[in-house]
């Protein structure tokens, strides 16, 4: 920062010219025409006091304060529950840990501190203070903490918050935050117009514009600033704007909730983070309780939660893009990611914003089946694209992340080892939502969408409930979907170890079609540990044509295996387990046509269901065991 080209003049003499109370304040006396008589400034001080009072504490001051004392020797700074006034040359003085703060932060330094850590532990006895009237607030310039400029860091610390101290790089960056705060502590004044609050109105429009014609880039400044004023808008658009580029992250769009413009969009995105139990402010009543003080009637609010929480949400604008969200959710749902992306991108310019306070379809994050394919880079694809009868270029299209076929199944997945293990069933040509009529235990039904991260828990907690079953039994909770080539499939990411008791659900899952089974285990396959395993089965018309399973070198085989798919030609002895896995699952592919979609199990959601068991009872001789673990509450 270089203070030599600051306005000091120009920005507290505007500053005076603006300041009003709080909306809550009382009035100050006032003159002839009404105009309030505060003098939030002194004269400046001279060269002479200042430089006695840097003779007096023993160091130069810094530019960007020295400079502000030549113009006003103090200011009244007004702020909330905070410092109100800032002293001039004969005020200030050493801080000098009056509250002995110093050892408290040098005990929680740690073994490998970082350096703003360091510098903040010490700043408490080298720091100089700054104001005279405050809440428990401390001003404090600190000597130790400079830029090559020249420039002391900042620090405003509040008592009786608990917290850290806030950081600003030089008081010229603290005196401009203080400006913001005033203007955004009073923007609930009808009264309170001038020529800084047109301007930052004049962006927020500015913005708004930019945003709908796909240039988000250059909007994002004119609305981080005009936010820093508080002005009105400007928040909800720069949350939408970040909420798109960040779409995991939750956003606040205060009483935005309750207009009957926005509700259907904004209170199920605000229904996010509750619904997948990251509240933390006092569960569901809390935030029931915080959406009923913005005006949102609690059966509303309840509806919108429950059927967040259970999958059963749907995006449903209006028009043609309302239509293009419906025609994207039927590929969606059953795993086609990149399908359904494809038919929202060529959409996105039918959007329409419901009022002025709505500049991108934030509410397609909320939709459980639609909601996940909305990756930061899509985020940015949205944004991007021209909409609401905006002009502009279209962005380039952003990759399809689904790759081909199998091999994606090897590979480490977001900083995962691969998949150690896993079994899926795929039939030729059948609607997905016929699996369960075919291996699906008695009564099983699709579930709503579920979130593939949590499908292994939620199988956990299923089988603990269920008491019809027998202890050998290997029940699959499987994510269902359709493949691009249009095979349906039901897939386990995380199944029980594969035994000799393997019953495939192939020929089960083959009367009206070909199925092809593969269970891969290679959970164990360590030093000292039991070897990889693959197997694979296909049948037709419920009959088994051929199978074979490989536990290290050994093979057993059956049928008439095609000389593709021979394992003699896939699992090679002197390879790795990695490297015949791979083989094998592009094998299946070439031959077969197998795939399965990445995205969707990986970071979508899925229906489920639970499957008959894939392993047989035991028979007279054989030795089976169980375990089960109980955990008490001590």
């Amino acid at each position: 920062m270089n203070s030599e080209t600051f306005d000091w003049p120009t920005f507290l003499g505007r500053w005076q010219e603006e300041w009003v109370p709080r909306e809550d304040e009382d009035e100050e006396d006032e003159d002839e025409d009404g105009q309030t008589l505060v003098s939030q400034g002194r004269p400046g001080a001279g060269e002479a006091a200042i430089a006695a009072a840097e003779e007096r504490l023993g160091r130069r001051l810094p530019p960007s304060y020295r400079e502000f004392l030549a113009v006003s020797d103090g200011w009244h700074v007004d702020q909330v529950a905070g410092v109100y006034q800032l002293g001039g040359v004969a005020d200030i003085d050493w801080f000098r840990d009056p509250f002995g703060m110093t050892p408290m932060y040098e005990e929680s330094l740690g073994v490998n501190p970082r350096e703003e850590e360091v510098l903040l532990a010490g700043m408490w006895r080298r720091a100089l203070r700054l104001e005279t009237d405050s809440d428990m607030s401390y001003a404090l310039l600190d000597p130790g903490d400079s830029d090559q400029d020249g420039e002391w860091a900042l620090y405003l610390y509040k008592g009786w918050g608990g917290e850290y101290p806030a950081r600003y790089p030089s008081f010229r960056a603290y005196m401009e935050a203080m400006y913001r705060s005033f203007h955004s502590d009073r923007v609930e004044r009808p009264d309170f117009v001038n020529a800084t609050t047109r301007t930052q109105d004049a962006h927020v429009e500015e913005a708004r514009l930019l945003a709908l014609r796909g240039r988000h880039e250059e909007a994002l400044p004119l609305l981080e600033e005009a936010f820093s004023f508080g002005r009105p808008r400007s928040a909800v658009l720069f949350h939408q704007l970040h909420q798109l580029l960040a779409p995991r992250a939750s956003k606040d769009y205060g009483y935005l909730v309750a207009d009957p413009l926005y509700m259907a969009e904004i209170l199920p995105v605000q229904a996010m983070e509750p619904a997948r139990g990251e509240w933390r402010l006092g569960g569901d009543d809390h935030w029931l309780g915080m959406m009923a003080a913005r005006g949102v009637p609690r059966e509303n609010a309840e509806a919108v939660l429950g059927a967040m929480r259970d999958g059963t949400h749907q995006y449903a604008p209006p028009g043609p893009w309302g239509r293009a969200v419906a025609e994207a959710r039927e590929p969606a749902r059953w795993g086609a990611t990149d399908a359904a992306w494809r038919v929202l991108r060529e959409a996105l310019p039918l959007w329409e914003a419901p009022g002025p306070s709505l500049i991108a379809p934030i509410g397609l994050l909320a939709d459980p089946v639609l909601g996940p394919l909305i990756t930061p880079e899509r985020g940015r694809e949205i944004l991007a694209t021209p909409r609401a009868g905006e002009k502009g270029p279209a962005p380039e299209p952003v990759p399809d992340l689904d790759p081909p076929g199998l091999a994606w199944l090897t590979e480490s997945i977001s900083n995962r080892r691969p998949f150690d293990r896993y079994r899926c069933v795929w039939v030729e040509g059948l609607d997905p939502a016929g699996l369960p009529g075919l291996i699906g235990e008695e009564g099983s039904a699709l579930s709503a969408p579920v979130d593939q991260h949590w499908a292994r828990w939620r199988r956990a907690s299923e089988d603990g409930a269920r008491d019809h079953t027998e202890p050998w039994e290997d029940r699959a909770t499987v994510a269902v979907g359709r493949t691009s080539d249009g095979w349906a499939f039901a897939f386990d990411r995380d199944p029980q170890y594969l035994n000799d008791r393997l019953v495939s659900p192939a020929p089960a899952a083959s009367s009206s079609g070909r199925a092809v089974v593969v269970w891969h285990d290679a959970s164990r396959s360590y030093p000292g540990g039991s070897p990889a395993t693959f197997h694979l089965s296909v049948a037709e018309q419920g009959e088994e044509l051929y199978a074979f399973t490989v536990r290290g070198t050994e093979i057993q085989r059956s049928g008439a295996i095609p000389e593709a798919l021979d394992p003699a030609r896939l699992f090679l002895p002197e390879a790795t387990g990695p490297d015949n896995e791979l083989r094998a699952l592009e094998a299946l592919h070439t031959e077969l046509g197998l795939s399965l979609p990445h995205f969707a199990l990986t970071q979508g959601r899925l229906r489920t269901f639970t499957t008959r068991s894939w392993t047989r009872a035991p028979r007279e001789g054989e030795n089976f065991a169980y375990a089960t673990f109980v955990r008490h509450r001590s």
